[in-house]
């Protein structure tokens, strides 16, 4: 019997059952470095300044701009521009759908990197 894709055969060869690599479930919105240096700085703070998220991470206005669009357009950040007396804010948090998306992501990375590798002997 020939195995698919994402199928393990189990050593006593009664069953097959269905597991996939952890890295299937991987974010690949969140996976992108930025993206992801950006969601670890929102899930420690409950709002974070666009110009410290800019000069943390070492990126220019337009390159800090789409990655945060792309994490907006998601549903995993909330975008608010505000005006301090005259001077307009941009403040970026986490939503409670980023933050869940966030944790299960650092989850499966520990899973990939803490899961033992199965062998057949």
């Amino acid at each position: 019997m020939s195995m698919q894709s994402g199928e393990a055969r189990q050593d006593d060869g009664n069953a097959e059952k269905q597991r996939h690599h952890p890295r299937l479930e991987l974010d690949e919105a969140i996976h992108q470095p930025v993206r992801l240096s950006i969601m670890a700085i929102l899930a420690q703070a409950k709002k974070v300044d666009f110009a410290f998220l800019r000069d943390y991470l070492e990126l220019g206005d337009s390159n800090l701009s789409r990655h945060l669009s792309a994490l907006e357009s998601l549903g995993y950040i909330i975008i608010d521009k505000v005006f301090e007396g005259k001077r307009a804010r941009t403040w970026i948090s986490l939503s409670s759908q980023g933050r869940a998306a966030f944790e299960n992501h650092v989850s499966v990375l520990r899973s990939i990197v803490e899961q033992p590798i199965e062998t057949q002997e």
